[in-house]
């Protein structure tokens, strides 16, 4: 049986069942009995205590969860870290990974694929606004809710972003089906990894098969690297184009040309859900200034003039054949000077100065500026600018360019168009009313107007539990959409608090006594076998120390004064020379505990299996005959003969029979 089920960990986790295995951890559903609710605890296996990576791995899930808060993001509630167990108290997630939803269903709708890509990407974007790289994302490590509502989890190999240290194992962690090229060559990981992993599993969504395959895991990193992953619509028809473009820029193998954040991808897919038939124009599609060439044809030459020649026979060569060659050369040459000329006098008229040119000029970055600033600024920005889409953007403020085309970097003419996108700010909403409220009706409203919510509970002796007190900021303030407000949820008027006394070790009667002095009352009672007095106090719950509420029930488990019967079982040679059936009986201290009727040299050996207490004599007898005398210690499993008749027993000898 597995050590910890049945165990109490921190006088407070009681760890029920085994819900899952890892590779370093094992995750247990427990109970919380201070905070009375289910809990998962995830715990580090023993043969990675001592393993300061897998030490450091744990704690970093734990540290990494700890500085989120998001609704799509499992939470951590303790963490339990001492010489012998480490542990993560986590929220508990009655449902199913992705990954078994998807094997369920096989291919998804485009319907659900959104709806959970969106919520992953929120998820995301909340740990890389806090700078924390997951950096393991596959549907594996995803929950589904029975709701459809999806938790992130996992965070064992997250890296913060802000942190430069690193190790030799940080290089190359994840899982390789969803691992990013870069990652998968022990590169930079950052934000745009986990994009390039969102990017596969919605390939997988909406296609029912992985971008890459292979016979090994090393083979489908090498693919991740190299391998161009066939377009999802040749898989799928029903795949509007607009998400085939989506799907392929996430998952871009070099990480400028992905989505730089999750909320770039977030947009796109809002935009898409809105309308199914629009398309996105990537310039990573098609090179915006592409090197123009003609392929080399004859055109009056015998071989390519751009090809090396082998001229070793170039002496044999008629003096006739080089007059028919020249023909066609003169005659190229003449085409070509004629079509210039005319190109020429087409300038002269339509042009007026076929000879002027703008300069060649490298493209600013304009993302991040004001609009009004590059425009009024003709001198050091000499271009036409377009203004294709205003737009809410929560990442630039009012009035800032937020995209551009053709990119920073370009080499283009002087008085070029460049096409730019400028935002709006960050959406305005008013802050609802929802003071006294119930907690989850001021959720919804507050969610339904954009808003993101954090919970925090006071006391208070006038508004009921469980509804809001009060909000940061105040209703009515303007705020940006998508900003997080500060709910406040009463928890009643507030209670006096005690400290649980010591108990185990005394008479019921006292332990009364102490229960009723500390302000509390005594709760369930019940027996358990043990060699102690009896109504003596074996355990106690709450533990001893323990904070609670005056009037909380304090629950006892008193001895029976009966110790407890343990089952010892002997192994006890026969003697073969019997042939005929024998009436074997096992006493207990002259008491008969096993009867049995066996041929001796058939069986060769009995297995009788006895219970009781303490040391007890144990008797076999044969016939009526003792045959071996044993002391049993019940309490340690151990036993000794103390007698031994079987040289007696013989062939010759007669054996009370039974037939």
């Amino acid at each position: 049986m597995d050590k910890y089920i049945g165990r109490k960990l921190d006088g407070r986790y009681e760890v029920m069942e085994l819900i899952g295995v890892g590779g370093m951890a094992n995750v247990y559903k427990g109970y919380d009995v201070i905070d009375e609710k289910t809990v998962a605890i995830k715990i580090l296996k023993d043969e990675f205590a001592d393993n300061d990576e897998f030490l450091r791995r744990f704690k970093n899930e734990s540290k990494a969860i700890a500085v989120l808060s998001h609704k799509n993001i499992i939470k951590i509630y303790d963490v339990v870290f001492t010489d012998t167990l480490h542990a993560i108290v986590m929220e508990y997630i009655d449902g199913i990974t992705l990954k078994e939803y998807m094997q369920q269903k096989g291919r998804l709708t485009i319907k659900e694929s959104l709806y959970f890509t969106l919520q992953i990407l929120r998820a995301l974007q909340q740990a890389h606004d806090n700078g924390i790289v997951h950096r393991d994302m596959k549907p594996q490590n995803i929950m589904v809710l029975k709701d459809g509502t999806i938790k992130v989890m996992d965070f064992g190999i997250a890296r913060f972003a802000r942190n430069e240290v690193k190790t030799l194992t940080d290089k190359a962690l994840g899982s390789v089906h969803y691992m990013s090229p870069e990652q998968a060559q022990g590169g930079v990981t950052d934000d745009k990894t986990d994009i390039y992993s969102v990017g596969v599993m919605l390939f997988e969504m909406v296609t029912g098969v992985l971008p890459f395959e292979a016979d090994s895991p090393v083979s489908v990193a090498i693919k991740q690297i190299e391998a161009v992953a066939k377009k999802p619509r040749e898989i799928n028809p029903n795949i509007p184009e607009g998400l085939e473009q989506i799907i392929e820029k996430a998952m871009q193998k070099n990480p400028a040309y992905r989505y730089q954040s999750a909320v770039s991808m977030l947009m796109d897919l809002e935009e898409f859900k809105q309308d199914p038939t629009v398309t996105f124009n990537y310039s990573y599609y098609v090179d915006e200034e592409p090197t123009m060439y003609y392929a080399p044809q004859n055109n009056g030459f015998d071989v390519d003039p751009l090809e090396p020649q082998d001229n070793e026979n170039e002496e044999e060569e008629s003096e006739e054949g080089k007059k028919k060659k020249t023909v066609p050369i003169l005659l190229g040459i003449v085409s070509v000077v004629v079509f210039a000329a005319i190109l020429f006098i087409i300038g002269i008229f339509v042009f007026g100065n076929p000879f002027a040119t703008n300069a060649d000029v490298e493209l600013p970055n304009f993302v991040g500026m004001k609009y009004d600033e590059v425009v009024s600024d003709t001198e050091k920005y000499p271009f036409q600018f377009e203004v294709i889409e205003h737009d809410y953007n929560d990442k630039y403020e009012k009035g800032e360019i937020y995209e551009q085309k053709p990119k920073a970097g370009k080499t283009v003419k002087e008085n070029s168009t460049v096409q730019i996108k400028v935002s709006d700010g960050k959406k305005q909403v008013k802050m609802p009313d929802v003071v006294n409220k119930k907690k989850e009706d001021a959720i919804a409203e507050l969610k339904k107007a954009g808003l993101e919510v954090k919970e925090e509970q006071e006391y208070n002796d006038t508004i009921t539990e469980g509804f809001v007190t009060k909000t940061t900021p105040e209703k009515d303030t303007e705020i940006d959409s998508g900003t997080q407000v500060t709910i406040y949820i009463s928890l009643g008027a507030e209670e006096k608090l005690t400290t649980v006394p010591s108990l185990t070790g005394i008479s019921q009667d006292e332990a009364q006594r102490r229960i009723e002095q500390n302000n509390l009352r005594v709760g369930s009672v019940k027996y358990k076998d043990s060699s102690e007095a009896k109504d003596t106090v074996l355990e106690q719950s709450p533990s001893y120390g323990d904070t609670v509420p005056e009037d909380t029930y304090v629950n006892l488990v008193l001895s029976s004064g009966k110790p407890a019967e343990n089952s010892v079982t002997l192994t006890i040679n026969l003697p073969t020379q019997l042939e005929d059936i024998q009436r074997i009986v096992g006493l207990v201290e002259g008491s008969v505990q096993i009867e049995e009727r066996v041929v001796p040299s058939i069986a060769k050996t009995w297995k009788p299996t006895f219970t009781g207490s303490g040391t007890k004599q144990v008797q076999i007898q044969i016939g009526g005959t003792l045959y071996q005398q044993f002391n049993v210690n019940f309490d340690s499993g151990t036993y000794q003969m103390t007698v031994d008749n079987s040289a007696e027993f013989s062939s010759t000898k007669p054996v009370e029979s039974q037939s």
